[in-house]
């Protein structure tokens, strides 16, 4: 893959831009049905829950085009890509708890020597940036993403993070080599892997049953699934394609390489600990943002037409997806398998879904 389709495809795995308008819509389904028509994503659906367990879910489009298939319901399994964060936040919260991990602490406390830039990333040093910056996105490490090409073997991706300019330390500059590093220290400080770690702190007690790691080589989806479409980044010229089982998702790890359901991602917010997450938060001020949008920790605050909402949102070749919670403890899941032109119409259904009432 050439250099300029790596970037065109930098979203992987990355929160994209979100339109500064937030709009509630009255009719959550007109707003997943734009998205299977107008937008001709294969399939949407959403889940709503409410702070009693309550649950409505609506679907659009079809499990797999050209079988009628009816969209899968709330236990069918997708790439969650960055809603991988939050998860990975609430793990090392989970791990300050037990007094392993101090977010004021320098990285180079856990990871001795380990962040050191070179070349253009001479100025990236581990004895200045603390866990607190990787968790709010202000540590100044660079997006790898940007810098690779779309084949295997992958490169390690933090030595190429390392090589690249860093972004002004102290200001929000969205980036997954943060949570590259957050799970390398969840590593290091539990003496396991960190998918064992977030399970044992997080998935298992918060009752994620249906939420797991891809294994090494585990390119397809296990359990129900909806099929998944989108261009391949290293054969363009097919046009759209089926995804499903083309995915290395396992190489993204704790930046993006979960695999979750809606009702597993509600029940997540409803357990989740937001005020932590949301203790200590920065001003997004990179272009595409919500207007006032302020991020935690794994955690992006906005306005919208029914009050404060704290979501996560990512992209994954061939999904797109953004959930989250209000303050009053309503959560909310909507994907879709396809990665809308119009992302608006995605963030409108999500909205739409949250402010139901």
């Amino acid at each position: 893959m050439t250099k300029l389709l790596a970037a065109a495809v930098a979203g992987f795995l990355v929160l994209a831009p979100v339109a500064p308008a937030i709009a509630a819509t009255p009719s959550p389904q007109s707003r997943l049905d734009l998205l299977t028509t107008e937008d001709g994503m294969a399939g949407a659906m959403s889940q709503a829950r409410s702070p009693g367990g309550a649950s409505v879910t609506r679907r659009s489009g079809t499990a797999e085009r050209g079988t009628g298939k009816p969209k899968i319901g709330p236990r069918g399994r997708f790439r969650i890509a960055s809603g991988s964060k939050p998860i990975i936040a609430a793990t090392v919260l989970r791990l300050v708890d037990q007094k392993k991990i101090d977010l004021a602490a320098p990285v180079e406390r856990y990871l001795p020597g380990v962040l050191r830039g070179r070349g253009d990333g001479a100025a990236i040093d581990g004895r200045k940036i603390s866990v607190r910056m990787l968790l709010q996105q202000t540590s100044g490490l660079p997006e790898f993403l940007n810098a690779i090409e779309w084949k295997e073997p992958f490169p390690d991706f933090l030595r190429v993070a390392l090589a690249l300019k860093p972004t002004p330390r102290g200001s929000f500059a969205y980036a997954n080599t943060n949570y590259l590093v957050l799970g390398m220290i969840v590593t290091e400080v539990t003496g396991k892997d960190f998918r064992q770690a977030s399970r044992e702190l997080i998935l298992t007690p918060y009752g994620m049953r249906d939420t797991y790691w891809p294994a090494r080589g585990d390119y397809d989806i296990r359990g129900p699934h909806a099929h998944t479409y989108g261009v391949h980044p290293s054969r363009p010229q097919n046009g759209e394609v089926d995804l499903t089982d083309q995915l290395p998702t396992y190489e993204f790890g704790p930046s993006g390489g979960l695999v979750s359901t809606p009702e597993d991602l509600n029940r997540f917010w409803s357990k989740a600990p937001l005020s932590e997450m949301m203790a200590r938060t920065v001003p997004v001020e990179q272009e595409g943002w919500p207007e006032g949008a302020r991020y935690g920790y794994g955690v992006t605050r906005m306005k919208s037409s029914c009050g404060y909402v704290y979501f996560a949102a990512g992209d994954m070749l061939g999904t797109a997806v953004f959930s989250g919670r209000d303050r009053a403890g309503r959560a909310a899941t909507v994907y879709v398998t396809g990665v809308p032109a119009k992302r608006q119409h995605l963030i409108d259904a999500f909205v739409a879904t949250m402010c139901e009432r």
